[in-house]
């Protein structure tokens, strides 16, 4: 990448400092904070403008420095020295200001709700769905994110039929945010190894589904009218239909608009599970929203990274050789007891920096 960045994105870098200015006044304003969705909206902008503005100010800097080196190099050894070092460091600085003028995914900033379903394989996928729930909670935690189960279905062997699961941050950074991580989480996951239930030793080929939704803020951004909704009660149970309670506390909410059907269990309340219902209902309505939007926009970029398709197979899990890979990036490594054990930093570097690779991609070829 070139260390000069193209004049007429300097048009973009002025409209976001002024854009900062304006948001830094507003935010000083008391009557900003009366208005707490408003006030988080702004402060988000804002904490993504930041990082416009530190990149502009180091690039204008060395950018400075290497006119006024370059300019006395020819009386002062010293100064041609620090040139090659000033060139090296303007190239990485210009390359990090095209990053942050890159367009974000608005949903960046948000937390998520990650749905875990065993798939092919009968209760070896159920203990892999119970495998990739251990790993997205330890990868959270070394993240300093919070976790919540909201509902889940045990297997028989200890897995998970199905599982939802909460994952908050408290960032107002879009560059920190939970979902501009794990947005490359959805798709198949395949896994082989030999299975508990396995006495001759075989590899099986098993795998477990996984869906990241981004989560609704506040439940006015997604309007669902009460005319829409068809809501159901009923008994829980448990594995092999064993009641877990006495009352019809299990909550079934069906919108009719969509047919997107949402149940919860897992509470003992039925307004606990209802809550819950509607908090899994509105994100998967945000992704449904979403999803029209980019079928609809001809222009919308299409990633070959982030995908919430159920049926594309994204990475394999092979026990026998230790052997992690991440079949859009192409990915390797053989360190899949750490990986397993949340250690997923680099598999999600991977997928971060070729989706930002698209992204310029596409900058370059708009100018």
């Amino acid at each position: 990448m070139s260390t000069e960045i193209d004049p007429r994105m300097f048009d973009s870098v002025g409209a976001l400092l002024e854009e900062h200015k304006q948001l830094q006044v507003q935010l000083a304003e008391p009557e900003t904070h009366a208005d707490q969705s408003l006030a988080r909206k702004l402060g988000r902008r804002y904490a993504q403008l930041n990082g416009v503005v530190e990149a502009y100010t180091q690039w204008t800097q060395l950018k400075e420095d290497l006119e006024a080196a370059e300019e006395l190099a020819e009386a002062d050894a010293d100064f041609a020295a620090e040139v090659p070092q000033l060139k090296e460091d303007l190239h990485a600085a210009s390359e990090r200001l095209l990053r942050m003028l890159i367009p974000r995914d608005e949903h960046d900033v948000r937390n998520v709700i990650l749905e875990i379903k065993g798939g092919a394989g009968g209760d070896e996928a159920a203990l892999f769905a119970g495998d990739l729930l251990r790993m997205y909670v330890r990868y959270a935690e070394s993240k300093g994110w919070k976790t919540e189960i909201l509902s889940s279905t045990l297997s028989d062997l200890g897995g998970y039929k199905d599982v939802q699961v909460a994952v908050k941050s408290n960032t107002n950074d879009p560059a920190e945010g939970v979902y501009a991580y794990l947005k490359f989480e959805g798709g198949v996951h395949r896994v082989q190894r030999v299975p508990e239930t396995e006495s001759q030793g075989r590899i099986h080929t098993s795998a477990a589904a996984v869906l990241v939704l981004p989560e609704v803020d506040e439940p006015e951004e997604i309007e669902i009218a009460q005319n829409d909704l068809k809501i159901d009660v009923y008994r829980s149970s448990g594995p092999g239909g064993q009641s877990v309670n006495t009352t019809d506390s299990a909550v079934r909410i069906t919108h009719l608009p969509t047919g997107i059907v949402v149940a919860m269990q897992n509470e003992k309340s039925q307004i606990q599970n209802r809550d819950a219902a509607m908090r899994v209902l509105r994100s998967r309505l945000l992704a449904h929203q979403q999803e029209q939007i980019d079928a609809d926009n001809a222009a919308a970029r299409a990633s070959q990274v982030r995908t919430m398709d159920r049926s594309e197979r994204i990475r394999t899990y092979n026990f026998p050789e230790n052997r992690i890979a991440d079949h859009r990036t192409g990915y390797k490594a053989y360190n899949l007891d750490a990986v397993i054990n949340g250690d997923l930093g680099a598999v999600i570097h991977s997928c971060v920096q070729l989706d930002e690779q698209e992204r310029l991609a596409a900058v370059s070829d708009a100018s």
